[in-house]
């Protein structure tokens, strides 16, 4: 197999660097959702549980959009297990507070009925926390809440950071400060990453059904019925990441092609301070009533949907955008996984280690800047992977020719496998990035095989509703979690992290003196405020 010249220079300058333990290893974070949902599997209704802490402050147990989807945050560790184990007992926590509540382990949601049937969550009456409140309306007022109750996995990672001198000197990149040489491939990469987003759509897509109650008006024709009140999708691998779930008309004029930081922060910031006109009408702050933060194209920046994000911690007095002009991009935030609802916590290891291959590979191969007409179709195969991803005739759009997805992504198979074994390498000669890849490349030819092929049969085999067969799959992991102990530390810190978080969030409350228009109307000149640029 021949590299791209690009990428063999760069495996090859860091082989002996890696050799030597010269490089750090790579730093990961999960992000899970997952819905709150009673016995009988219809969304739940009840308040977050008290025993779970403030989800204002609370570091590790929080909630999305809905007061019954909760979010579970883990510290980053080098070492995948660390993170799994953590968001282990985050579970094994929660499922002692829970009652006979359970867990939803899919991505597409429960039963509901109706927009009004998904609680928006409530962050209490601080200026920040009302601030959080409101977004969550006006996301309502937009899109609706149906929506909103769709969960995933996000994955953050940041690359070792004595890996970016070695890049620079081998591209002869001295001159340039490091910041803004970290911050222009990290570009890079999330170039690479949207132009072959699909293969992870392909192997961990999981979300090919969903229940009835989702939709609000005509089935779709790529729907058909399964049972009574199950629409299936035949082919699909991720309905959650089609038009069916996270898109926006509005936002899709955005047009951002990730070329520079320069340009994905000023075209955000455009976005948040430029009025649209039916948002306008939707109406803003009516007598004190909040209906959402503004009228304009995108509320905050997180309004904006994409499944890979570059991200900055902001500190106190700083929005994500001047976080990133002042210090650059310090880690990427992948937004496109599925729960896999046969895993307890949605995600596992070797599906860790082949996205940190992926995006490895995206780094070091070859990512030219996208010019308008590609960003027009930049995002065509991976709408055509999402809803037809295990059609066999499918076929790919690669520099100019068609191709099917099977060749394609086994060529980038090939390729990824000197970045696996360079990252086994960096890891003191492991091989858990080489048998990952060797795991799942099976699943290239045999597309029943992923996770949305497995729950299409499992339905299909057993003439089960996807709300029935999903709360079978809840129950039994309910019962894997509450029977097993949890580490004594993590259980002490959690435990005291429940009252912390609580006395924090009434400490921040106590602490406004300005009133919410005030807050807000200061928060928006931020902003509008660009910062030091740190990075192009």
């Amino acid at each position: 197999m021949i590299l791209s010249e690009q990428l063999d220079n760069a495996i090859a300058r860091l082989k002996g660097p890696a050799r030597q333990g010269l490089l750090g290893r790579l730093r990961r974070g999960i992000e899970k959702e997952g819905l709150r949902v009673d016995a009988r599997g219809n969304i739940a209704r009840t308040p977050h549980p008290h025993a779970l802490g403030s989800k204002l402050t609370h570091p590790h147990i929080t909630t999305d959009y809905s007061e019954a989807l909760l979010e579970y945050i883990t510290p980053v560790y080098c070492r995948p297990k660390d993170a799994l184990d953590f968001l282990t007992d985050l579970h094994r926590f929660s499922y002692r507070h829970l009652d006979d509540e359970l867990i939803w382990p899919a991505s597409m949601p429960a039963r509901l009925q109706g927009n009004d049937s998904v609680p928006i969550a409530d962050y209490g009456h601080s200026n920040v926390g009302t601030m959080k409140h409101v977004y969550r309306k006006g996301l309502d007022v937009r899109y609706g809440r149906i929506m909103q109750a769709i969960a995933g996995v996000h994955y953050n990672i940041s690359l070792p950071e004595d890996m970016w001198p070695l890049l620079r000197e081998l591209e002869g990149a001295e001159d340039k400060p490091l910041d803004a040489y970290r911050s222009g491939r990290y570009f890079d990469l999330i170039r690479n990453f949207r132009r072959n987003s699909w293969l992870l759509l392909y192997l961990f897509g999981a979300s090919p059904a969903l229940d009835r109650s989702f939709l609000t008006g005509a089935v779709p024709d790529k729907l058909r019925a399964h049972a009574r009140d199950t629409l299936v999708s035949p082919y699909a691998t991720s309905l959650r990441m089609s038009d069916l779930g996270y898109q926006n008309k509005v936002q899709a004029q955005l047009k951002i092609c990730f070329n520079s930081l320069s340009n994905y922060v000023g075209t955000l910031r455009h976005a948040i301070t430029t009025p649209w006109p039916a948002y306008e009408r939707l109406g803003v702050n009516q007598n004190g009533d909040w209906q959402q933060l503004n009228a304009n194209i995108l509320q905050i920046e997180n309004e904006y949907y994409s499944d890979i994000r570059p991200k900055r911690v902001a500190r106190h007095d700083e929005t994500p955008t001047q976080a990133l002009e002042a210090r650059g991009v310090e880690y990427i935030e992948v937004r496109c996984l599925d729960l896999n609802p046969f895993l307890p916590l949605g995600i596992d290891e070797p599906q860790m280690r082949f996205i940190d291959t992926f995006l490895m590979w995206c780094l070091l191969s070859e990512s030219p800047w996208i010019p308008d007409e590609e960003c027009d179709r930049l995002d065509d195969n991976r709408r055509a992977v999402v809803d037809a991803g295990r059609d066999p005739a499918l076929t790919l759009a690669v520099d100019g020719r068609e191709q099917r997805l099977a060749e394609r992504a086994g060529h980038i198979f090939d390729e990824m496998r000197e970045v696996a074994a360079l990252l086994d390498t960096i890891e003191g000669n492991a091989t858990h990035h080489v048998e990952a890849l060797d795991a799942l490349r099976p699943l290239l030819g045999h597309p029943e095989q992923t996770p949305s092929g497995r729950l299409l049969a499992a339905l299909e085999e057993t003439g089960s509703e996807f709300v029935e067969y999903t709360l079978a799959q809840a129950q039994e992991q309910a019962a894997f979690f509450r029977g097993q102990p949890m580490d004594r530390a993590r259980d002490t810190l959690f435990t005291q992290l429940t009252e912390t978080s609580h006395q924090q969030q009434e400490d921040i409350e106590a602490a406004d003196a300005d009133g919410f228009n005030d807050f807000l109307d200061a928060y928006f000149a931020r902003a509008r405020e660009p910062r030091r640029k740190a990075a192009v």
